[in-house]
């Protein structure tokens, strides 16, 4: 039997080291082929958000928890991917199987329309797009040609629709694994701007870049630091000493492709479309494409000049046209909260790259308070954009009652907002035991705790296991 070789250099993680022991005896797999085994952690959103698709500086924390994926090439035309039971309640197992003709007809890879519309026939189905997605933007982006099947494992701790963008765990694992079997020497940031191009055009969800650049460029125990302009990373954020995050799951349900994400960030790029036409000073610094370029200071003064409160999707189409953005379009039968909208990734990048600076340097007091604030503040603009939730504002009231004097500073809702997870900065040590207790007897369900962090998809590398040898 062989040994598992790590590429490049980092010894295997727990979980890593258990899933490959999973592997080497999983009749799933051929015991004469390789596996490449890859690793990508969830992410929890400490500051940013939703203004990541307006251009704005975003913080992520890397989570201990993550997604392992195993690739091995069949040599026939066959796709065989098969979802573990999830150790954290998110999910079943699951198996899908498809040929490469399905994906490939006439050798050619589907166009991503007519990829998306194949996945969501099956609902049952449509989670495999997450991972045989990978392969069609492979196909269409680098050129790949797809001449062999593939059978492919996955393991994730990482829990659906908690805001800690399991989608992105998956996506980027399963990238990096592809790029390991078939050589093509995938860089991290390419990882994950390809990874983000199967969320968006085969699965069909809005999201930014920010998850994916987190799965697979995040450092274990420090903030990714990104400008999402489009994908420009910074100098990763160390937490102070004597500071630590935590996350609680609400226990509400959230997706990232719901209607009320998507509805707000079609309602931004209304927004900046809009401010475009009416300021043109605005739009020479070409706020169709990051918003964020106007500062809070000038948007106040314009915006209740120039943004209706509620604008109608048709009345903006018929007056400027459509927005610039690639993945969403307004719908002519829907109203939007126009100026909400636009007004939070503005005043989000302010608020984060304040935030960024205060972490330079010793943690008083003082500047631990306007930590919290910063979060305080961007939680409550979430809900002014509709995408609150009544458990996470109750999360959230919970640190804000038990303050300082217990260790807590601030807390916001995470991700793509209406439920999920919130973020919680907390001096070390504190009891978020306390919060999550009081939680329960106030709802009846004790939210799940995220701790501690772990190394992206790039830090991680991965495993090439095989071929083994059985009796």
């Amino acid at each position: 039997m062989s040994r598992p070789v790590l590429e490049p250099s980092l010894l295997p993680l727990e979980d890593a080291r258990a899933f490959a022991a999973l592997v080497d005896s999983h009749p799933f797999f051929d015991p004469s082929r390789e596996i490449v085994i890859a690793r990508a952690p969830g992410r929890l959103d400490v500051m940013g958000g939703i203004a990541d698709y307006s251009g704005s500086l975003v913080l992520q924390w890397p989570l201990r928890e993550a997604t392992l994926v195993a690739v091995q090439a069949t040599g026939d035309d066959s796709f065989e991917v098969s979802s573990l039971a999830s150790e954290c309640g998110g999910s079943a197992e699951r198996v899908f199987q498809a040929s490469i003709r399905d994906l490939f007809p006439d050798g050619t890879p589907l166009a991503y329309e007519a990829a998306q519309s194949w996945f969501a026939e099956h609902p049952e189905s449509r989670w495999a797009g997450y991972v045989l997605g990978a392969l069609i933007v492979l196909a269409r982006e680098k050129s790949l040609q797809v001449s062999t099947g593939l059978r492919i494992l996955i393991r994730s701790d990482v829990p659906e629709g908690k805001g800690v963008s399991s989608s992105a765990a998956l996506e980027v694992s399963t990238m990096q694994a592809l790029s390991a079997l078939l050589h093509l020497g995938l860089d991290p940031r390419e990882v994950a701007l390809l990874s983000q191009i199967v969320e968006n055009r085969i699965v069909g969800a809005a999201c930014g870049v920010m998850d994916q650049m987190t799965a697979s460029c995040g450092g274990e125990g420090e903030l990714l630091s990104l400008l999402c302009q489009p994908a420009e990373l910074r100098d990763p954020l160390a937490l102070p000493e004597g500071l630590e995050f935590f996350g609680l799951d609400s226990g509400v349900r959230h997706s990232v492709s719901g209607s009320d994400y998507t509805s707000v960030r079609v309602a931004a790029f209304m927004g900046a479309r809009i401010l475009e036409q009416e300021i043109p000073r605005l739009g020479e610094r070409r706020v169709h494409r990051y918003l964020v370029s106007i500062t809070p200071s000038e948007f106040d003064a314009v915006a209740p000049r120039v943004l209706p409160e509620v604008l109608r999707g048709g009345d903006f189409l018929d007056k400027y046209g459509q927005t610039s953005d690639t993945v969403t379009r307004p719908d002519p039968d829907r109203d939007y909260a126009v100026r909400a909208a636009t007004a939070h990734p503005v005043h989000e990048h302010f608020r984060v790259r304040t935030f960024a600076r205060l972490l330079h340097g010793a943690p008083s007091e003082e500047v631990c308070d306007l930590l919290g604030e910063l979060m305080y503040q961007s939680h409550a603009s979430y809900s002014a954009c509709g995408l609150g939730s009544d458990a996470t504002d109750s999360l959230v009231e919970m640190v804000r009652e038990a303050g300082p004097s217990h260790g807590f500073f601030g807390a916001k809702i995470t991700g793509g907002g209406s439920g999920g997870t919130v973020a919680v900065l907390a001096r070390k040590g504190a009891s978020i035991d306390r919060i999550a207790d009081e939680f329960a007897l106030r709802s009846g369900r004790r939210p799940r705790i995220f701790t501690g962090s772990s190394p992206g998809a790039a830090a991680f590398g991965w495993l090439r296991q095989g071929p083994v040898e059985r009796p």
